[in-house]
Parts: structure tokens; C-alpha cells; sequence
């Protein structure tokens, strides 16, 4: 059982045990990365995987030999496309028979239904916008398939957000993550990124707000 727990920590925490990940598993860290980005995208039951913390570590350890950021970079951008694009066609299938129940098994509903208010809210800017918000980004895919948003404009705006967020959170930590402070408060500076991260778009979707207003 103990050895259960373990697993499953580390499944839960990956971006904590990356050197074990690394040691242990060598070149196969890398499918391992993939997978876990994929899930934490396109499943909508594994929302409480790590995202942006695991982008960040996996970028400070790049910087210092462990990964090639050069794999990294095209690695989970491609995870985080397909894995939404999976989700987004379980929503176009899935969706509608377990919108509207209350209780869904391994499913939030609570989440579910702040994500689908987001969207209604901002439409396609969400799913640039979603990407730099954990949980929602998990959701986000998973409600346009859901609403039917357009295929083509969903793409479109996933390739982007697909792109920026391992972009920002790779580089981060590749340049900054060594740094003994940035260490010492590793959540914190994960937190500040996000912030920092959406702040334009926040700003631009208050803009257009206002000007209707």
C-alpha cells in the first residue's frame, strides 16, 4: 500500500520529482512529460495534474543539462494541442448527455459549469485565454466541444494558445529557475507568471466590454 501512495504522489507531483523522473527513466522522461500534459489537456476528469508548475521546473532543469529545451518546446505544445482536440471531441460526442446531470462520477460539475459560464462570457478568446488558468484550462476544450464552437476557429485559437503557454512557462524556467530565490518561492513565481501571463488578454476583453457598455 505504501508503495501505492508512493506512485501516485509522484503521478499527482511530477513536477516535484523530475530528477527521480530523470534518473530512473532517462530519455523515457520525456514520453512521461508528454503524457502527463496530454492528460492534465484532454482529459477532463484529471484536472488536478500539474501544469504550469511542471512546464516551469521542466524548464529549469533544461537550463542545467537534464532536458533539451529545444524537444521541451515542440513536446508540450503538441501534447497540449491534441490533447485538446481530444477533448474537445468528447464534449461534441460526450457532452450534452452529462451536461445536465448533477451528479457525474470523477466529474466536477462545479467546474464544469464556472468554465461553460466563462465561455459564454468570452467566447473564442477563451481558449487562448483558459490556457494560463489551471483547472478551466482543463474544461475549457471539453465546453466548446460542447457549445459547438466552430472547428476551424477552435483550432485556430488552440494551435496559438498551444504554443504561448509552453513557450512562456519553458523559457521561464529555463532563465529564471535556477535562481536561489526563485527556488526558495517556487508557487509563488508560478502564480506571478500566470498573472502576468493574462493580464493582456484581461485587458483587452475589459476593453471590448466597455466599449459595449
Amino acid at each position: 500500500m505504501e508503495i501505492l501512495l508512493t506512485v501516485v504522489d509522484i503521478f499527482l507531483h511530477v513536477d516535484r520529482y523530475l530528477d527521480l523522473i530523470i534518473k530512473m527513466f532517462g530519455i523515457w522522461s520525456y514520453v512521461i512529460l508528454f503524457i502527463i500534459v496530454f492528460c492534465e489537456t484532454g482529459l477532463v476528469i484529471t484536472p488536478f495534474l500539474p501544469g504550469d508548475s511542471l512546464l516551469f521546473a521542466a524548464g529549469a532543469l533544461a537550463a542545467i543539462g537534464s532536458f533539451d529545451v529545444t524537444i521541451l518546446l515542440p513536446l508540450f505544445s503538441s501534447a497540449a494541442i491534441i490533447g485538446d482536440n481530444v477533448n474537445y471531441w468528447i464534449g461534441h460526442f460526450v457532452g450534452p448527455k452529462i451536461f445536465h446531470k448533477e451528479n457525474v462520477r470523477f466529474l466536477n460539475k462545479k467546474h464544469l459549469d464556472r468554465t461553460h459560464e466563462f465561455y459564454e462570457k468570452h467566447g473564442g478568446k477563451t481558449v487562448i485565454l483558459a490556457r494560463f488558468i489551471p483547472i478551466i484550462r482543463t474544461f475549457m476544450p471539453f465546453v466548446a466541444g460542447l457549445g459547438r464552437m466552430n472547428y476551424p476557429r477552435f483550432l485556430a485559437y488552440d494551435i496559438l494558445g498551444g504554443i504561448l503557454w509552453p513557450t512562456l512557462f519553458v523559457l521561464s524556467g529555463y532563465y529564471f529557475g535556477n535562481l536561489p530565490i526563485v527556488k526558495k518561492y517556487f508557487s509563488l513565481v508560478v502564480i506571478v507568471i500566470i498573472l502576468i501571463s493574462v493580464t493582456p488578454i484581461l485587458y483587452h476583453v475589459i476593453r471590448m466590454k466597455l466599449n459595449k457598455e
